[in-house]
């Protein structure tokens, strides 16, 4: 109880002090805008002047509206002066927006005289709000985990940091070898995950293993299929505004969103074994096998669908759009969701593979200790 009391004092210290912490910081990135190279302003008035249906051959009905808006420039060479734009939305909202008075726009193409400026908005000023939620994220992270959701936090943020640089490496080097780098990014990606998760020991090299070995074979057997079916049923032309080799850029897709939770499931698996032998310090390698198989025959399927949730439903927006323009299911499937569920099958695919792995492994280190 008093360990409890104890936690409970310094979790809400800590908590409290972050909280601090984040208002200002919040407070300071909304008032960056001297920060910023591109003119920012905020909106002083907003006034709809135009409105008009619009009706398309499948009878979707839509409505355009044009707003003018006044607004105060907030840095640059025209800082406290007043700039006139018009904006154009539409009541969906699908490639536009509504602006409203106080909103922080980002401008371009500033033009005119001192006293009637005109300009463009190309968008909302969103760092305040991205930096506030990330604040909420890990106050909630510290507030119930502690220092193990501190450390969540701060591996989310190294593993955003090694993907910008993948990202950045794959650009600079014109997609000559994008799958050696993702390869090697999500490597390093589990790689630190589990040391900041567990430390440097055994537990975090027999979970790294059982990680990569699950991707591997996941990832070999998805290539061998589509070798042997000539890809057929993946309509990697689905993929949008994509300037580099379909295929490949899939490839590393399927690397990336196999990783997490091929790893999520041998650190469950590995949390218990290691747990039974504490309890049970001459416990066999079957016991430890068959206690790893359960733990993951219990995860595998809602980690499965959990992925093939994602994959669907992210392909939701498209779908509907398409539904409304007359497209039959089967096409909707084909264009906007087979490389989802392809996607989800592999990672099903190295979550399954993974069971076996991680218990055998695990299995016969802690037996032999």
């Amino acid at each position: 109880m008093w360990k409890l009391r104890n936690w409970w004092q310094l979790s809400k210290r800590m908590t409290l002090l972050l909280l601090m912490i984040g208002v200002s910081l919040v407070a300071l990135i909304f008032n960056n805008q001297q920060l910023y190279q591109q003119p920012v302003g905020r909106i002083e008035h907003a006034a709809v002047v135009n409105r008009e249906k619009a009706t398309d051959q499948f009878n979707n009905v839509d409505y355009q509206f044009k707003q003018r808006l006044r607004i105060k420039v907030l840095n640059g060479r025209y800082r406290g002066k007043t700039i006139a734009a018009v904006n154009t939305y539409t009541k969906s909202g699908g490639m536009d927006q509504r602006y409203r008075v106080g909103q922080h726009v980002l401008l371009s193409q500033i033009t005119g005289k001192s006293q009637r400026l005109t300009g463009n908005v190309t968008g909302l000023k969103r760092d305040s709000a991205v930096v506030a939620l990330c604040l909420v994220v890990l106050l909630l992270l510290i507030g119930l985990l502690g220092r193990k959701g501190l450390n969540a936090f701060f591996t989310a943020i190294l593993n955003i940091g090694l993907f910008f640089v993948a990202i950045k490496v794959d650009l600079q080097t014109q997609a000559q070898e994008m799958v050696v780098i993702f390869a090697s990014v999500a490597f390093l990606m589990a790689l630190m995950t589990l040391l900041i998760t567990f430390g440097w020991g055994r537990q975090t090299w027999a979970s790294l293993l059982a990680t990569t070995v699950g991707v591997g074979i996941a990832v070999f057997i998805f290539l061998l299929v589509s070798t042997l079916t000539g890809e057929k049923g993946l309509y990697y032309e689905a993929m949008q505004y994509v300037t580099q080799n379909y295929r490949l850029l899939y490839i590393c897709e399927v690397i990336i969103g196999c990783l997490g939770a091929v790893m999520d499931e041998a650190s469950d698996i590995l949390a218990t074994q290691f747990a039974i032998k504490d309890l049970r310090p001459h416990v066999k390698w079957h016991t430890l096998f068959l206690a790893g198989r359960d733990v993951g025959k219990t995860v595998m399927g809602p980690l499965a669908n959990v992925l093939l949730m994602i994959f669907l439903f992210s392909t939701l927006t498209n779908a509907v759009l398409m539904l409304r323009n007359g497209n039959s299911w089967g096409y909707i499937f084909r264009m906007a969701m087979s490389l989802g569920v392809a996607q989800s099958l592999v990672s099903g695919i190295g979550i399954v593979m993974t069971v076996p792995i991680i218990s055998a492994i695990a299995g016969y280190y802690l037996a032999r200790k």
